[in-house]
């Protein structure tokens, strides 16, 4: 069976490389704007699903589907306070974000869609996950603020300088960017119909 991650982050792929998954990369050209008021799930389950489903329509044709070619779409956003907290902008942005989250408990959800284009099946699932941040210093929004414009909430767990979470309820690889356990469960239930 042939993997395609429909995804550009590279902690998905380091996160499937990681789990000893084989798999290529073509990254979707999506926008990641959402209309309407809709729950964090709905957004990242949506979103997850247009990332899979564009690169589907994208490769029909480049791919032999006939041994099973399952694409995997993702999508994190973080939540605080019932407000989805995107990537940041610009520098401000995300030091604004860091402020906001310091001393704070928000969640993150991925949602995950993986689609079987062989046989048209499609599962779409999210995780969601805790977070309860320190109380952040000046200085240390000033230290972690500037690597952190291409990801959700302004920061990087696993990043050693990001030593800001006091504690995770719930899956770490989801707050990394991809939960793969609930991954593997959604391919066992693909596998087995």
């Amino acid at each position: 069976m042939k993997i395609i991650l429909a995804s550009g982050s590279p902690r998905r792929k380091e996160i499937l490389k990681n789990a000893g998954f084989k798999f290529s990369v073509v990254v979707p050209d999506v926008s990641e704007k959402i209309s309407g008021c809709l729950r964090p799930s709905a957004v990242v389950k949506t979103l997850a699903l247009k990332k899979a489903e564009y690169v589907k329509n994208n490769i029909s044709g480049c791919m032999p589907v006939k041994n099973g070619l399952i694409i995997v779409g993702a999508d994190t956003i973080v939540v605080l306070k019932g407000r989805i907290i995107g990537k940041p902008r610009d520098v401000p942005h995300a030091k604004k974000i860091l402020k906001n989250l310091s001393g704070s408990r928000h969640y993150v959800y991925t949602g995950v869609a993986v689609i079987d284009a062989f046989n048209k099946n499609t599962l779409v699932d999210y995780e969601k996950t805790a977070v309860i941040f320190k109380k952040l210093s000046d200085e240390d929004i000033e230290k972690a603020h500037r690597g952190h414009l291409d990801k959700a909430g302004a920061y990087s767990i696993q990043e050693e300088n990001d030593m800001f979470v006091k504690r995770i309820d719930g899956d770490y690889l989801n707050v990394v960017g991809f939960p793969l356990e609930k991954f593997k469960k959604m391919l066992k239930k693909m596998k087995n119909g």
